[in-house]
């Protein structure tokens, strides 16, 4: 649980940077509440001295003077409007980027439990309401409490007892605020958490469109939709209605003061302890009093939503990345491509038993492909190498250098991926291949493409490299994403190279194609297959057999063919089914 001391705390840490702005922007929030409480005092002035004196004169250079001052508050008002807004920006985009710059932090499995559309809510919405409280929050209370204590004050100074009754009504006030600020924060976060599930339904829904239509199944998924949304909307019910007894309260405050105010007052006339002009003097303060108490009620709604939103920020930044990296973590350089795995466990949550004692040493350069029925472990294994989790026992090593010694960023990039599930960005072929290597000049990118047989496909498309690839590469082929991605890995350059059933979704002829680049960017690595059609992996150095977590068989293609094993039965069922 996060306390409020160290919400204040961390939400005060982000001014720093822009301390200029802020400093702007109160300045003029603290001139329009000096100028405010001067009004009341003027026009007393102009009441008990300049009007019965006859100083006509004097009394419209006074009023010309008034209105000139008005004219700067409007001016004040715009400064703190533009700047105290750019103020606000300017925190939101720094705990953006903080947030952003975690989520890279953590690692794949936070990932997996947590859906993209509820992340994307706390970098947008949650965000917004924090920057509505950075910019509103301490501009207004500064108004507010300026203007009711200096209002307050120059009361003390007019008519003390009258000035009493409206001491007496301000602490019962904010007694209310108080009382209705924990249910109106309640509320705010229960509404955050079911739009984050809106959120998150509705980034599902809108991926899964395709599938949806195809299964002629968008009643079910509207729904679906529906239920949520209807969620989201009784949730809101309950806060609306805690925000609806709070300004009702606010109002009642603002009215029952006015009446207060006359009543006292006039009865202070009658018995000749106060002026006319004294307590039209007061009902203007007390008129004065209602900016600031509306200011303070809109600013209890921001607090309420910008803490909840707060709140969240910082339980997202607490959570520790998985997989911590040592202090005294060492670069991964010069590799040649030795992978030791040992005796190594691992389990996924409550499965604990993915990978059981496997032992497998890895020559550098050495072709090795990994097969077994789904769910096997071969994936796991694969994943383990560039620390996308850790072992569980046992350990993993490459050139001798156990990977939890080896900072996360020089072992990864020692290490390229090719996926079945190919992820391409909503961007440009080009920058799509670039990604291997943001550096990369044009040339290069240019050889990586020639070097994945694409740069054919890529030149008769309309647009050549900057052709938009769509969602996800959406407006390519399964092939052309696939040798997309190859070309990125040419450009990465890597000495060690997974493929994980990097072409299983593909056709044969497909496949064929796209296996020609895997065979040239095989050159020289040392290379992981995870394979699914054997028939592609004859020609590996050694296949490896994994069933039900374990190693079960170890060799050549000849080798295991000629052991007559389960490897055998895998590869017999497939020559009979094509």
């Amino acid at each position: 649980m996060v306390n409020g001391m160290k919400l204040l705390s961390v939400f005060l840490s982000y001014f720093g940077a822009h301390k200029k702005l802020f400093i702007i922007d109160m300045t003029c929030a603290l001139l329009v509440a000096i100028i405010d409480i001067a009004f009341p005092l003027v026009s007393r002035f102009a009441m008990y001295e300049l009007l019965p004196g006859k100083l006509y004169k004097l009394f419209f250079i006074l009023m010309l003077t008034t209105a000139v001052t008005f004219g700067i508050r409007a001016l004040l008002n715009y400064i703190i409007t533009f700047f105290g807004h750019m103020f606000g920006i300017n925190v939101e985009a720094d705990i953006r980027e903080d947030l952003y710059k975690h989520f890279q932090e953590l690692e794949f499995d936070f990932y997996d439990r947590n859906r993209t559309g509820k992340l994307m809510n706390r970098l947008t919405g949650d965000l917004f309401e924090i920057t509505e409280l950075a910019h509103h929050g301490p501009e207004d209370l500064l108004i507010s409490l300026a203007t009711i204590i200096g209002a307050v004050s120059v009361m003390f100074a007019v008519q003390w007892k009258l000035a009493v009754v409206v001491l007496i009504m301000i602490p019962l006030f904010l007694g209310v605020v108080l009382m209705c600020r924990k249910s109106m924060i309640n509320n705010s976060m229960k509404v955050k958490i079911k739009m984050a599930d809106i959120n998150a339904d509705i980034e599902s829904t809108i991926s899964g469109m395709k599938t949806s239509k195809a299964f002629d199944n968008e009643k079910g998924d509207f729904a679906r939709f529906k239920r949520t949304n209807h969620t989201y909307k009784n949730s809101k019910n309950d806060y609306y209605k805690s925000m609806g007894r709070f300004n009702a309260s606010i109002e009642f405050f603002v009215c029952i003061l006015q009446v207060a105010v006359i009543a006292f007052g006039g009865w202070l006339i009658m018995d000749d302890q106060m002026t006319y002009i004294d307590l039209i003097t007061f009902t203007m303060y007390i008129t004065s009093f209602v900016t600031p108490v509306r200011k303070l009620a809109t600013l209890a709604e921001l607090y309420t939503n910008g803490i909840a939103g707060l709140k969240r920020f910082v339980e997202i930044m607490e959570i520790e990345p998985s997989i911590a990296e040592k202090a005294d973590a060492v670069e991964l350089k010069n590799v040649k491509g030795n992978i030791e795995i040992k005796n190594v466990e691992f389990g996924y949550g409550m499965d604990k038993n993915v990978l059981k004692d496997v032992s497998l040493d890895i020559a550098a350069g050495e072709n090795i492909a990994v097969v077994g029925h789904s769910g096997g472990g071969k994936t796991t294994l694969c994943q383990l190498i560039p620390r996308f989790y850790d072992v569980e026992g046992g350990s993993i090593s490459i050139d001798g250098k156990d990977v939890r010694d080896l900072t996360k960023s020089s072992l990864r990039r020692s290490i390229g991926i090719v996926q079945q599930d190919v992820f391409l960005f909503a961007d440009t072929i080009y920058e799509n291949i670039r990604y291997g290597k943001p550096e990369a000049t044009y040339e290069e990118v240019i050889e990586a493409a020639k070097k994945a047989e694409i740069y054919e496909d890529i030149m008769n498309m309309p647009d050549g490299f900057e052709t938009y690839v769509g969602e996800r590469g959406t407006l390519l082929s399964g092939g052309q994403k696939q040798r997309v991605s190859i070309a990125r890995i040419f450009l990465k350059n890597p000495p060690i190279l997974i493929l994980d059933e990097a072409t299983s979704a593909l056709d044969t002829i497909t496949e064929q194609q796209i296996q020609k680049a895997f065979n040239e960017l095989s050159k020289g690595r040392t290379t992981i297959i995870i394979a699914h059609r054997l028939s592609t992996i004859r020609d590996a150095d050694r296949i490896v057999l994994i069933e039900k977590g374990r190693i079960q068989e170890c060799g050549s293609h000849r080798q295991l063919i000629d052991k007559n094993g389960e490897y055998k039965k895998l590869y017999s069922t497939q020559m009979l089914n094509q």
